[in-house]
């Protein structure tokens, strides 16, 4: 009989250790050549639902209104961000078309997955089923296929990419550990949840600069602006700008639950866009200074963080529920030597 406290045997071991070496394997580096031409290349992030892709959908129209050759990629796994530059209509992503072709022996062109709309090219990365997939390593994949679509070849002025900042994998935070963008924009609102995420933001691009990192932040789109003031304490205490402010209005929210497009010249809000456009384009990368937990709550009054709640440490007695009986310890202890 093998007794329990044997050796594993040799074809154990090397499953093992077969088992570790694929676990400490690092994706696939997103193979990203010297641009031929001079092209900003910026990320986006804001947490899920504040109004990324209605502010990117916007100010890359105006963009390219103004004249400039804009692409707008969509780096998140719902695959929304193109949905109100193109009427509500959903866009084939590039993962769910190159797994298409490929199952069908074809490849992939630029025709099948890059759209346009009066002078803005825009394409979504797409992402895997719920469940079924990695999000962060669906975006390596899609980066991975527009590099041989011949992403570096491509003569653009601006490169907008919209990227959900809740999630914190590596897949998701690609434009800043690897240098693929020359600033970051966060867009928040005066909630503590989006300006704990753009803090987050800030918090990553401090780390890669740490690190040898280039990217740095350029500002603040603050949507739905109450006026309260929240996210512009925010900028200030971090110390990025506010590149624009968008009103909590009721015209914007009717005509963009409607995929209606109001970022353009001659418009109501075509100056509000156009100044954006402008700030984006001029602002600087600078190094923001991310707050600390309680320092991003001091933003908000103690009416809506309850920062008057005393931790209360739990003891064994409230975990099982009653009484807890003294049991003798297992743990064996060898005298010193």
């Amino acid at each position: 009989m093998t007794s329990l406290d044997s050796a594993p045997s040799d074809a154990a071991r090397d499953y093992v250790q077969g088992l570790r070496a694929e676990a400490a394997i690092e994706p696939d580096p997103v193979p990203f050549a010297p641009a031929t031409r001079e092209t900003q290349i910026v990320a986006i992030y804001g947490k899920g639902g504040i109004g990324k892709s209605f502010t990117l959908a916007n100010l890359s129209y105006m963009m390219a209104q103004q004249g400039k050759r804009v692409l707008l990629i969509g780096c998140d796994p719902k695959s929304d961000t193109t949905s109100l530059l193109f009427g509500g209509k959903a866009c084939p992503t590039i993962i769910e078309t190159s797994s298409r072709k490929k199952a069908a022996g074809e490849e992939v062109s630029v025709g099948d997955v890059c759209f346009v709309r009066d002078g803005v090219f825009a394409m979504e990365l797409g992402g895997p089923e719920v469940g079924r997939g990695c999000g962060g390593r669906g975006i390596i994949h899609g980066f991975e296929t527009l590099e041989k679509l011949g992403f570096h070849d491509w003569g653009f002025d601006y490169v907008l990419l919209d990227f959900l900042g809740d999630v914190v994998c590596g897949g998701f935070g690609l434009p800043i550990a690897r240098d693929m963008c020359q600033k970051v924009i966060v867009v928040g609102s005066n909630d503590l949840q989006s300006l704990y995420v753009a803090n987050n933001v800030c918090s990553a691009v401090q780390y890669f600069r740490k690190l040898g990192g280039n990217v740095g932040v350029a500002g603040m789109v603050v949507n739905k602006d109450d006026g309260t003031g929240e996210a512009q304490a925010f900028c200030e205490a971090v110390g990025i700008p506010v590149l624009a402010s968008i009103p909590a209005h009721e015209d914007i929210r009717r005509k963009s639950a409607k995929y209606r497009i109001i970022g353009y010249p001659g418009g109501q809000w075509g100056a509000m866009f156009g100044e954006l456009a402008t700030n984006v384009s001029e602002a600087p990368p600078r190094h923001p200074a991310p707050l600390e937990q309680d320092s991003l709550l001091n933003l908000f009054s103690s009416d809506q963080v309850g920062r008057d709640v005393v931790l209360q440490p739990a003891t064994l007695a409230d975990m099982c529920g009653g009484g807890v009986s003294e049991k003798p310890s297992l743990e064996v202890i060898y005298d010193s030597a």
